[in-house]
């Protein structure tokens, strides 16, 4: 067994919570801050045994449907020995002792959630399972060693005597922390590795679920804001007399993103914004349009980028075998959460409250710092649930004008997006430019690969310091870390900004890189007259991983095996987020319309903790990958977003969804990402059906084929 040692500084409030409950206090594993040095965290109450055996977990990170309100309850109550069907969990407030050992901080993202509080959290039930055997223990009077614990209670072996959790909870409080826990063998886990319930289904049947939009407080009134219609334009002045005429207008003024009305309900509120005139500075950016944007990108491949990844001689290779190029080019994404944005506020003198749909605790608690100047003690943030993330609930712009509109307004205050502020004002996925090139001996093999990525920076927006000499490691996920075995190859970025903002979606850099580095692949592949699976197979015979996932899909999928007529399968398989993922997409085309009939995914992501929840996420993936591949592309003219709803940004519909089917590599090492690393394969598998199917190659997304 694994003996984890802990101080009894580690555990800093063990004592009776109210009504006589056993808290449990405990502050997870030193993370790494922005300064880089290892962190401490100051303690923090995670688990409560009530007198009547009820069990509360907190959760830090925030449940966006991904089951972690789930995962991270199974991790606690599996080594607590709690009874499932006793256990509740809540989302933890906003606080420092909650940060994610992998971030720093308390934020939900980059499929951390399950992996960053692995140990941690079982540590910390592991805790309150000891202290609760040696209060039974010394009832009894007995050696702690002759009990043990089982499903919420404490059995004496030798007698077959039990006490319940909830009877030793006050006793258990007492007792001093013991010096060092063990902690179970994967063989020992009673919950993890098997599907469990779902923690909040139940709410989510009935309608108590609260989301942000379902937030109502005493006094409150909604705002919506007046933005500018083009990229980097600036509020110049605004007439506000019909707005402030139409009946339920509370009040008009301007905050820093553009002019806030405020009603009695949403519907006013908007109707006052329809009836504002504002004049806008359209800034430096009205003439932008898609294609200027591209023709940068193609500058700053032609005037090269830094080299993320180089081994052998690319250049030399060039020139002594079969060459291949190919541009790629990766649209503009938007999230498209089916909850737009929204936060409410309540700002007050003494204090501010956050009703948030955030994936981001640490950082909407500071926002409203910086806004109110008011101390961390006294900003509470009330993480409520998010109806979709992806990445997009991390920003801070519908927190600050909830902030704004709260303190200029002296009252609670609820800001709503439209669908169209939701995807004219989002922070898009990087649309980027690929020059690839490829290079075949005269026996197919492939000798050289060289990718060359041309695009904006996640991070020079939202952390400029880690951006140094042009390196982005974001850009370059699914790319720098190519797995097959090429003797040459070579991966540079080019950073060239542009004037859309910028931001993480879901699988960051994995989800465009993913997508240009398969398809390109499977040219090389095809240029060599092989098969797509066996070739990969061959590439990846020093990654045991990325072969068990590709033999798995190639197998399940019937890869090699006839198909109707008019159908065809393409592959990928990608790594993102510390796991290994391949599909196979199985494609047809009619009338120049692609429809996908099935997809089989296997993934490799360690332990399964919960199969249903892993099943759940690879389908969701599934399903938000297909709509980037066949579906949505933001594009810009006159320095305006386009896309303004889901007419001219479609999503995909439940007619067209294609059978799924997920199959889990068994495995018992740490857990590694699930929310995430679903969406890389699926653009190339579906491009590469069409590919087969056209021979044409997919070089542009989302995917169009002639009628």
């Amino acid at each position: 067994m694994i003996r984890a040692r802990l101080t009894r500084r580690a555990f800093l409030r063990v004592g009776v919570a109210a009504g006589g409950g056993l808290l449990i206090g405990f502050p997870w594993a030193p993370g790494i801050g922005e300064s880089g040095t290892r962190a401490a965290f100051s303690p923090n109450a995670w688990l409560t045994v009530h007198p009547d055996g009820r069990v509360d977990l907190r959760v830090a990170s925030s449940e966006m449907g991904q089951g972690v309100l789930t995962g991270i309850a199974m991790l606690i109550a599996d080594e607590l020995e709690a009874d499932w069907s006793r256990v509740r969990a809540k989302q933890a407030p906003a606080a420092p002792d909650f940060a994610n050992p992998l971030m720093g901080r308390q934020q939900t993202g980059g499929s951390t959630a399950i992996r960053g509080f692995w140990r941690v959290a079982r540590e910390a039930g592991a805790v309150g399972r000891e202290l609760l055997v040696e209060a039974a223990a010394a009832r009894w009077g007995v050696d702690a060693g002759e009990c043990l614990a089982r499903r919420g209670v404490v059995i004496h072996e030798p007698t077959g005597r039990r006490l319940d959790y909830g009877v030793l909870a006050a006793a258990a409080a007492r007792l001093p922390v013991p010096e060092a826990v063990f902690l179970k063998e994967p063989e020992e886990f009673r919950l993890i590795g098997r599907s469990q319930p779902r923690l909040d289904t139940p709410q989510k049947v009935d309608g108590s679920a609260r989301f942000g939009l379902d937030v109502r407080l005493p006094g409150m009134w909604t705002a919506v804001v007046a933005r500018s219609p083009t990229l980097g334009g600036r509020l110049r002045g605004f007439d506000a007399r019909a707005a402030r005429a139409v009946p339920g207008v509370r009040a008009v003024f301007p905050i820093e993103s553009g002019v806030a009305v405020l009603a009695d309900h949403f519907w006013a509120a908007a109707q006052g914004r329809e009836a504002l005139r504002v004049h806008w500075d359209p800034g430096p950016h009205a003439g932008v349009d898609s294609a200027a944007i591209e023709r940068n990108f193609a500058e700053g491949l032609a005037h090269g980028g830094v080299v993320e990844r180089e081994t052998g001689d690319v250049d030399r290779t060039v020139r002594e075998g079969r060459f291949v190029e190919a541009l790629y080019r990766v649209p503009y994404q938007a999230h498209a959460c089916m909850e737009p944005m929204n936060a409410t506020a309540d700002v007050r003198a003494d204090g501010c409250d956050l009703y948030l749909p955030t994936q981001a605790q640490t950082a909407s608690q500071e926002t409203a710092m910086r806004l109110t100047g008011l101390p961390r003690e006294r900003v509470r943030v009330h993480t409520t649930f998010l109806g979709g993330g992806f990445g997009r609930r991390s920003e801070q712009d519908f927190v600050r004008e909830a902030v704004q509109c709260s303190m200029k307004a002296g009252r609670p205050v609820q800001v709503v997006w439209s669908r169209e502020d939701d995807l004219t004002h989002d922070v898009y996925r990087p649309a980027t430019l690929n020059r690839m090139r490829g290079v075949l001996d005269g026996k197919g093999r492939i000798v050289s690969w060289e990718h060359n990525i041309a695009g904006p920076s996640i991070l020079a927006r939202v952390a400029p310091d880690r951006v140094r000499g042009g390196r982005d490691p974001t850009s370059v996920e699914g790319a720098a870390n190519l797995p097959y075995a090429i003797p040459n190859l070579r991966v540079t970025y080019a950073l060239v900004e542009a004037p859309v903002p910028v931001g993480f979606w879901r699988s960051v850099g994995a989800s465009q890189n993913a997508y240009v580095t398969e398809c390109f692949l499977d040219e090389l592949i095809a240029e060599a007259g092989a098969d797509p699976v066996e070739r990969r197979l061959e590439l990846l015979r020093d990654r045991p991983r990325h072969r068990r996932v590709l033999e798995l899909a190639a197998g399940r999928a019937g890869w090699g095996d006839a198909l109707p007529e008019g159908r065809a399968h393409g592959v990928a398989v990608a790594e993102s987020f510390g796991s290994v993922v391949a599909q196979v997409a199985e494609v047809s085309i009619d009338a120049g319309r692609v429809r996908v009939h099935r997809v089989v995914c296997a993934v490799d992501c360690g332990i399964a903790v919960n199969p249903d929840l892993i099943g759940q996420q690879m389908e969701s993936a599934v399903v938000f990958g297909l709509t980037a591949t066949l579906k949505g592309a933001i594009t810009v003219r006159a320095g305006r977003v386009e896309q303004r709803n889901f007419d001219t940004f479609a999503l995909l519909r439940l007619d067209e969804c294609p059978r799924i089917e997920v199959h889990i590599v068994p495995g018992t090492d740490p857990p590694g990402g699930v929310g995430e690393p679903g969406v890389p394969p699926v653009a190339p598998a579906v491009a590469n059906a069409v590919f087969a199917l056209t021979g044409r190659p997919v070089r542009s997304l989302p995917i169009r084929v002639a009628g």
